[in-house]
């Protein structure tokens, strides 16, 4: 049986690789943001298995790259009626490389499977979060 400081230092291998992708998909504004307001004693634990399982176990598995796990994210998302991790994963999605078309297309592939009101409920939040992007990043050209 794995000692606790075996099972606390693969837990931290795991967090530190998960932060490192975290940021990189979905930017440090948001990883810091999310992170601060999810300190608490209560709500930290999930924080770190998000952080550790979700984004270090998961998004760093071999098979499946970068831009193939936001399309899919994005289609069980919309489908699940996620809207506030749809956004999350539609800026990442973007940071990824994924197209609007690619969105588009798979939010409307998520209608046909899912039923068209995820769909349009996935367009809403998509396009909000599609505008955002293209600002922020209009302002980050007009300031260099």
């Amino acid at each position: 049986m794995p000692s606790e400081a075996e099972i606390e230092a693969a837990h931290k291998t795991l967090f530190d690789a998960g932060i490192k992708v975290r940021r990189e998909v979905v930017g440090d504004a948001y990883v810091d943001a999310s992170l601060k307001r999810h300190s608490s004693d209560f709500s930290k634990p999930l924080q770190d298995i998000v952080t550790g399982v979700g984004w270090g176990w998961i998004w760093s598995r071999p098979g499946l790259d970068r831009k193939q796990r936001s399309l899919i994210n994005l289609g069980m998302l919309c489908a699940l009626n996620r809207g506030t991790e749809l956004g999350v994963h539609v800026r990442g999605a973007l940071r990824n490389g994924v197209s609007e078309l690619e969105i588009r297309e798979t939010l409307i592939q998520v209608g046909g499977y899912c039923g068209l009101p995820a769909s349009i409920e996935g367009f809403r939040v998509a396009e909000r979060v599609i505008d955002e992007y293209k600002k922020e990043k209009g302002n980050l050209r007009s300031r260099l």
